[in-house]
């Protein structure tokens, strides 16, 4: 069928925008590249599409060493681009089969998804207790992404083919499925995400005793699902929380130790089983420890922290003893 003819009526245009699945850029309007990351293969377009904002996450697919011979053909061209005795590089061009680059649409995007995916200033936040409660929470309870396509995968609405495992237990229960970063094939790259059945937690700041048999349950049936599915033990797993989260609804990550995942650095990722341990020893560990983590100078939690006046203190004046 005509591409065009697959588009619905104008009527039902903001239901297809966020339903239907694409089949090329055809009428993409590149406006910028807000980020690009050299070191790993990433980049972020900020474009048009159907007259409304897209972002658009390109990334260089890694390498599929199965087929690696398909490369090694009349297939691939090569351009010379260095030649000193016995050694050259080339720039090589493969079939198309081996040559896709993964693209991770957001359309209609909204502005807050082109701010975070812009490139931008970045500053250290030690977040205390009382910050939290007079400038982190009154702002994540009021302004936030949208997350209903979490509430989709939890009711099975979408991504039902997706899932590698669920406990559907209202209170410990959680489902697990593929992160969008991970091409579900190069288990090197592994990326898996626990995303609970219970509702009212936000972030790590909310976890207590009795949040302990939820964790656990995650912790040990996502490691044996894992294990199920790929044969990947869990000493060659990752499994962590991220402060800050990208959204508020409580989710746990599972990465292959291989990967270099975004956002695991000392910055942001919590280790699950230490913040187990953390909880064990003092069940309150997180509702009084000091947070840190990372701020962009165009996100809201930025702002909010600059009409604090924390970046008008030294650290050690924002830091509570």
């Amino acid at each position: 069928m005509d591409r065009k003819k697959r588009k619905l009526e104008s009527g039902d245009r903001q239901d297809d925008d966020r339903l239907r699945i694409l089949d090329s850029f055809e009428g993409f309007k590149v406006k910028s590249v807000i980020s690009e990351n050299s070191r790993c293969k990433t980049a972020v377009i900020h474009g048009e599409l159907d007259g409304k904002d897209a972002i658009v996450l390109l990334e260089r697919k890694p390498f599929n060493l199965s087929n690696v011979s398909n490369y090694f053909t009349e297939e691939t061209g090569l351009e010379n681009t260095l030649k000193n005795d016995i050694y050259g590089t080339y720039d090589a061009y493969p079939p198309k089969v081996e040559n896709a680059v993964k693209a991770v649409v957001i359309h209609p995007a909204t502005e807050k998804h082109v701010q975070k995916y812009t490139d931008q200033e970045r500053y250290i936040v030690h977040e205390t207790p009382s910050l939290y409660e007079q400038v982190t929470l009154p702002l994540i309870t009021s302004k936030q992404f949208s997350i209903q396509w979490v509430y989709n995968i939890l009711e099975k609405k979408k991504e039902a083919d997706r899932i590698v495992y669920e406990d559907t237990d209202p209170d410990t229960g959680f489902i697990l499925l593929p992160d969008m970063k991970w091409d579900r094939t190069d288990t090197s790259a592994l990326y898996l995400v626990a995303i609970v059945h219970k509702h009212n937690i936000k972030s790590l700041r909310d976890l207590d005793t009795g949040s302990l048999p939820l964790l656990q349950n995650i912790l040990k049936k996502g490691l044996k699902a894992i294990q199920d599915t790929y044969d990947i033990p869990a000493s060659k797993l990752n499994v962590y929380i991220h402060y800050q989260p990208s959204y508020y609804h409580f989710h746990v990550h599972f990465t292959n130790v291989k990967f270099e995942a975004p956002g695991f650095g000392a910055d942001r990722a919590h280790l699950l089983a230490d913040v187990i341990n953390n909880i064990q020893l003092y069940g309150d560990f997180y509702k009084k420890k000091t947070l840190t983590f990372l701020v962009r100078e165009q996100e809201d939690l930025y702002m909010k922290f600059k009409d604090a006046g924390y970046f008008d203190c030294s650290e050690e004046v924002s830091v509570e003893k």
